[in-house]
């Protein structure tokens, strides 16, 4: 486990700095960063003045929760650029997320930010284990998503051959890593059961490939569908962590000899976890959503953004700064079902425990009368399609789910292939409940 894991001469110094020489870089860039919004985002200057705040008032670290949240709707109400604190004309790349509204939330970036970005993915890919001169294959979206172009800058950074390829076009996929021979693939989770589903048509063996690791993010991904995919390629799967809003992916990173939660770059990000109900900060170690601050952002910087995600802070272990818990889900993703809060994530989990199903999923929503049904949409495995076998598997993970989760569910098992393949993220839950 430990022969992929980087030689403490080659990690940056900070990797390994104690906490106070940590905290002290992050109170004088949060100072820094808190001017620098509240003199030049018109939008944090008006936010912080009805907050009746400023950014002298803070003292010390944990002043930070004096000051106001930035949520997504933030983006939404300025679009486009009203939330930049420098001009268009110092902006050098626009990113965007896709919304529910029909608009991408905006996000912008300095020269300084695109370098900082590019040096916090390449500290992550060598966290995971990627080495200056590894092929890596990039089946991140490329365009106004942030993963495709900020794991490719990052890979550059580090020194590595990137195969900027995208995603979609699996057969192509499969053909490229066989032919190329990458070291590492960057890609969702579930994109990357759908390559190895496609290595299974083609009667390649994954596990002959040389992919050695793989750096997985975009969506919250469980340790069960870890070790689906490890031991199907016979290689290492480590998770990354970002959001469009606050930079892209290389804001949190697995390390490959831990694999034990992901290392925040706090020197970069200054993380508080909050109850999402009360808002009320919590101590390290209790499950809440994760708030960050941007530490060094230029062209946007974010005052303790709301990321919507699940996880808790821990301490770290092989780096020095914090590390974050693998993200159980997100808290507007959360399906409140008959007074019991499931997540997609334990979904999985159920399934994976089933040798007789594959892990493609869906799950729908619907109500029937005044109570909401859940029906999981879920595969057979290729050995597994008997109308027995299919009832049996059926009937194993409503069990499981009963049992795990804590609710009833309906099981519908298809035929392989029938689940719609994600390119990028996965879409997990269907709602087809009422909207009154």
């Amino acid at each position: 486990m430990n022969d992929l894991a980087p030689r403490k001469q080659d990690l940056d110094p900070i990797e390994t700095a104690s906490r106070d020489e940590i905290e002290a870089l992050q109170f004088h860039r949060m100072k820094r960063s808190l001017k620098h919004a509240f003199e030049n985002s018109p939008f944090y200057r008006r936010r912080f003045i009805e907050s009746d705040i400023h950014p002298e008032d803070l003292k010390s670290l944990a002043d930070i929760a004096r000051f106001p949240f930035t949520t997504k709707q933030d983006l939404r109400d300025t679009y486009p650029f009203g939330m930049f604190a420098v001009p268009q004309t110092k902006l050098v790349r626009i990113h965007g997320s896709s919304g529910t509204t029909g608009k991408p939330t905006v996000v912008g970036y300095t020269a300084a930010d695109i370098e900082y970005w590019a040096a916090l993915v390449a500290r992550s890919i060598r966290a995971a284990g990627g080495r200056p001169g590894d092929i890596l294959h990039n089946a991140y979206g490329y365009g106004l998503f942030t993963g495709g172009l900020g794991a490719h800058y990052g890979a550059e950074k580090l020194g590595c051959t990137v195969v900027p390829i995208s995603g979609g076009m699996t057969e192509r996929q499969v053909t490229l890593i066989t032919d190329f021979r990458p070291r590492i693939i960057m890609v969702t989770p579930s994109y990357m059961l759908s390559i190895l589903d496609e290595f299974r048509r083609q009667g390649i063996d994954p596990r002959a490939t040389s992919l050695q690791v793989g750096i997985f993010g975009a969506e919250p991904w469980t340790n069960a569908m870890r070790a689906e995919i490890e031991s199907a390629f016979a290689m290492h799967a480590v998770d990354i962590y970002g959001l469009s809003e606050v930079m892209g992916p290389g804001i949190a990173q697995e390390c490959v000899e831990s694999k034990d939660g992901l290392h925040l770059w706090e020197d970069h990000f200054y993380p508080e976890i909050i109850d999402p109900v009360t808002e009320k900060s919590l101590p390290d170690g209790e499950f809440g959503e994760l708030v960050l601050t941007t530490l060094t952002k230029e062209g946007l910087p974010m005052v303790r953004y709301r990321t919507r995600d699940l996880t808790r802070l821990l301490p770290g272990t092989a780096r020095s700064m914090r590390r974050i818990e693998k993200i159980l889900g997100r808290s507007d993703d959360m399906i409140i079902l008959r007074g019991v809060n499931v997540f997609p994530t334990q979904i999985e989990e159920q399934i994976l425990k089933c040798r007789g199903l594959a892990p493609h999923f869906q799950i729908e929503l619907t109500r029937s009368g005044r109570l909401d049904d859940m029906i999981v949409h879920v595969e057979c495995a290729a050995e597994m399609a008997a109308i027995e076998a299919r009832e049996a598997s059926a009937k194993e993970l409503i069990h499981h789910i009963k049992s795990v989760v804590g609710v009833s569910s309906k099981v519908k098992v298809s035929d392989p292939g029938a689940i719609e393949r994600s390119q990028g993220k996965a879409q997990r839950v269907i709602d087809n409940r009422p909207k009154t």
